[in-house]
């Protein structure tokens, strides 16, 4: 099966930026924040996202640090993908974020624009499908 129709996800105990991505184009774009609830991920709406969007692949940054080690979020990340997995049964892809709110927050400066965590979750998630899609389609 060729993947043409990801979602990707920048997670984090609070917040997890969803963005789509095509792989014919090569394009990702922000979708939503989603609030986590009790600290747990918002799984209804992740799921009603899936049915919407009917991906291929879904993608989940690992958040490493710079010098490539693993933190307490990169595996609570990897676990956030194997449950995506083991709930929808969809392919999952983890790629390293390293950076992608940074680069995220770096967008919305240049843009002269207001912004908040929300803005920057969803453009890191896209930040982060982007990097995928380059690098595996």
């Amino acid at each position: 099966m060729s993947i043409q129709r990801v979602l990707g996800f920048d997670f984090g105990e609070k917040r997890i930026g969803v963005a789509s991505g095509q792989s014919i184009t090569c394009d990702s774009n922000p979708v939503i924040t989603l609030t986590s609830k009790n600290n747990k991920p918002d799984w209804a709406t992740i799921e009603q996202l899936i049915s919407e969007w009917r991906p291929d692949a879904l993608i989940v940054g690992l958040p490493f640090h710079l010098d490539g080690s693993k933190s307490e979020m990169t595996e609570r990340a990897e676990k956030f993908s194997r449950q995506l997995e083991g709930r929808f049964h969809i392919p999952v892809y983890t790629h390293n974020e390293a950076l992608s709110s940074f680069e995220a927050e770096q967008f919305l400066q240049d843009k002269k624009k207001q912004h908040n965590k929300q803005d920057i979750d969803k453009i890191a998630a896209a930040i982060i499908v982007q990097n995928w899609l380059e690098q595996n389609t």
